[in-house]
């Protein structure tokens, strides 16, 4: 139950960062969302750090959270999108990263998610008749996103190792007391 408890305070603390992360990063530009993707950090910690439920949950809940409290991102298309695209992240790093390392965890979650967002944004704007080629796909989420891209396999590894060595790594450590 204490592993629990402290699972949804960090998965809270998460939340709260989700909010507070892209509120500072769209101070320096409206598309500064779009470039250093300051929402998908706590998602991918949350996972991380407390597994796939409360990663997959976390995800889901803050593009809706954050566009209801602060209009961004706008709740449809694209908050609709990074609720499912977010919630992937959640849940597949934290799955993969009982298995593998930090980094083809993060990898993983991170092609995963924006799989999910390619086919997400091809159903909802082609029914508004908007046109989503594969183009534009990788545009958006690989050539535009790469500076976040990169802050996230920077930043995500070096935090997930400080919080393990403060003890917020959960997830991993209880698989490893009952294997």
């Amino acid at each position: 139950m204490k592993n629990e408890t402290k699972k949804l305070v960090a998965a809270a603390l998460c939340l709260a960062a989700g909010l507070l992360l892209p509120m500072v990063f769209h101070a320096f530009g409206a598309a500064a969302g779009q470039v250093f993707l300051p929402m998908h950090i706590p998602v991918l910690v949350c996972g991380l750090i407390c597994g796939w439920k409360y990663g997959g949950i976390c995800g889901f809940i803050l593009p809706l959270l954050s566009s209801f409290a602060t209009g961004m991102p706008p709740l449809y298309p694209v908050g609709l999108v990074m609720m499912f695209e977010l919630c992937v992240y959640g849940i597949v790093s934290g799955l993969l990263y009982r298995r593998v390392n930090v980094y083809l965890a993060l990898i993983g979650a991170m092609l995963a998610g924006r799989v999910v967002s390619g086919i997400l944004n091809t159903i909802l704007l082609g029914m508004a008749g908007t046109p989503y080629s594969f183009e534009i796909f990788l545009t958006n989420s690989f050539v535009v996103a790469l500076p976040g891209i990169i802050i996230q396999i920077v930043v995500i590894p070096v935090l997930v190792l400080l919080l393990k060595k403060t003890g917020w790594q959960f997830d991993r450590e209880l698989k490893a007391k009952t294997a």
